[in-house]
């Protein structure tokens, strides 16, 4: 049963995660909110990552690095501060994350990380300015410690396109809207939680073995495909 630390398990992505591990591995949830979900092999310790001093933790084989941000706005809108706080909470909670654990991790059983990206580092999408910097940093990061950890510990990225969560709410508030971000992907839908959740427990199996320094692009067609 490999022991897998969870940042941001309480909601969307990271939550529908920790839902897909928690049957057959032990799980370590760190967030700001107690998950609702009550299993015997879950642990969760309340910690805003950027803020407070990460709990310690004798033993790891994979970390799956979840919170991240949308906030779109003109670039003539944004403010430093918001390009200061989503490079915060995408890349430096990351790197924080992977500092404190990184000893322990590489003696563990296999050992991986997933972080995530989105699909607006490599489409050019208006309002995306802030988010698309810090994710392209997230990318930038999982290429270099992907090199510098082989062959030891392997390090990709998810870079999904609009996910059903609490965070893309104001994007899928009315069935006009919804309808209008499913029409965009040419296979006709957006993804659901669930989905990249399996793609992030394929990416931390030992199936993945031969897979380190990646991004995958969960796009439903937009960025591979122009129909």
């Amino acid at each position: 049963m490999r022991k897998i630390i969870i940042v941001g398990g309480s909601r969307g992505i990271g939550n529908s995660l920790l839902s897909t591990l928690v049957e057959n591995h032990k799980i370590i949830n760190i967030s700001r909110v107690q998950p609702a979900l009550s299993h015997v092999n879950l642990t969760h310790y309340t910690c805003d990552v950027l803020i407070d001093e990460l709990p310690e933790i004798t033993e790891v084989d994979s970390i799956i690095y979840c919170p991240g941000s949308i906030n779109l706005k003109p670039i003539s809108r944004l403010k430093l501060d918001d390009f200061r706080d989503d490079f915060e909470i995408n890349v430096i909670g990351a790197v924080k994350t992977i500092q404190k654990y990184l000893s322990i991790l590489k003696k563990g059983n296999k050992p991986s990380v997933v972080l995530f990206s989105t699909v607006a580092t490599a489409l050019g999408m208006p309002y995306h300015a802030s988010v698309a910097a810090a994710k392209s940093a997230v990318e930038g990061l999982v290429k270099s410690l992907g090199a510098e950890l082989a062959p030891t510990v392997r390090i990709n990225a998810i870079a999904p396109t609009v996910t059903d969560t609490d965070l893309a709410s104001k994007l899928l508030r009315n069935e006009k809207m919804i309808d209008m971000i499913t029409d965009r992907h040419p296979l006709k839908k957006f993804l659901e939680p669930k989905e990249v959740a399996d793609m992030a427990e394929f990416l931390l199996s030992p199936k993945a073995s031969a897979i380190s320094g990646q991004v995958f692009k969960m796009d439903c067609g937009i960025v591979s495909f122009k129909i």
